[in-house]
């Protein structure tokens, strides 16, 4: 299947300042790519591009203070098939593990892998190893948060989401990345883009989404505690160990959000014309609620 993907952002700038945006398709992607994937800055910056410590594309703007506008429209090519399973997929022992993926073990900013361990072990400690604990791991966290977009808190985390049990897409991915952590099977933060393909359409805004990808059978799976079935035609755009790894916009200086739109559209046939929430802080990030 062909999908249209885009954005369209605009910041106001409190001042001259630099601006990193992780707003690409993830470099595993580009080959699916059928049109440029360059963001489109106004007014026009110099900038620079980079891959980030986890392998994700980034670029680094040097903006005027004002407003920032970045946008984008480009054509990918879908399998449309969904998300694989694999039920005898098992996490490799921390001593054969590759040592690049043992930090997707640890504690990171949104995920205290020490303070849930007692809840990870009480719940999950008898069920069968690797992908089923997953698997259960992300039931647990569906059936016993609540989604809501009047839930969504920038600080808030895994263990706030454990107690309080309510969040929106993110915040049941920490948890579950939490849970998966504490019981020794790597896990890492995801987003990216997922439209209503295939599903009912949503009455909501679309939105960048989050899910989860676990490290079993040598590979990485992905997983999502959200929606909690297999779904088609997500596209990644990064990874990390959590949500603080990946904001699509990073701006060093006060900054306001006036705007933010994205698209996923499938294409029936051909091209169709494309389309076309920051804190005021000294050092502000934004991060997708989910979908």
């Amino acid at each position: 299947m062909l999908i249209r993907l885009g954005y369209d952002i605009e910041l106001q700038l409190s001042k001259p300042m630099t601006v990193v945006a992780m707003l690409n398709v993830h470099p595993s992607r580009t080959a699916d790519l059928l049109e440029p994937d360059e963001i489109q800055i106004s007014p026009d910056a110099p900038r620079d591009e980079y891959l980030d410590s986890f392998g994700n594309r980034c670029i680094r703007i040097f903006a005027q203070g004002g407003p920032l506008r970045l946008s984008n429209s480009t054509l990918i090519r879908d399998s449309g098939e969904p998300d694989p399973i694999d039920w005898y997929a098992q996490a490799p022992s921390i001593s054969q593990m590759p040592p690049q993926i043992l930090q997707f073990l640890l504690a990171s900013r949104y995920c205290e892998v020490d303070k849930l361990s007692d809840l990870a072990w009480n719940l999950f400690g008898n069920t069968a190893p690797g992908w089923p604990t997953v698997h259960a791991i992300c039931d647990w966290v569906h059936q016993n948060v609540t989604f809501g977009y009047n839930f969504a808190r920038s600080t808030k985390s895994a263990l706030d989401v454990s107690v309080e049990r309510q969040g929106v897409c993110r915040d049941f991915q920490h948890l579950a990345i939490s849970l998966c952590r504490a019981m020794h099977i790597p896990a890492r933060y995801a987003t990216g883009y997922l439209g209503d393909i295939g599903v009912p359409l949503s009455d909501t805004p679309m939105d960048f989404s989050a899910w989860f990808e676990a490290y079993l059978g040598g590979r990485w799976w992905t997983f999502d505690a959200r929606h909690n079935h297999p779904r088609i035609a997500r596209v990644l755009m990064a990874t990390g160990r959590d949500a603080a790894d990946v904001a699509i916009t990073t701006t060093f200086g006060q900054s306001w959000l006036k705007k933010f739109v994205v698209v996923t559209d499938e294409l029936a046939n051909e091209v169709p014309q494309p389309y076309t929430k920051v804190q005021a802080a000294g050092y502000s990030s934004v991060m997708q609620d989910g979908e």
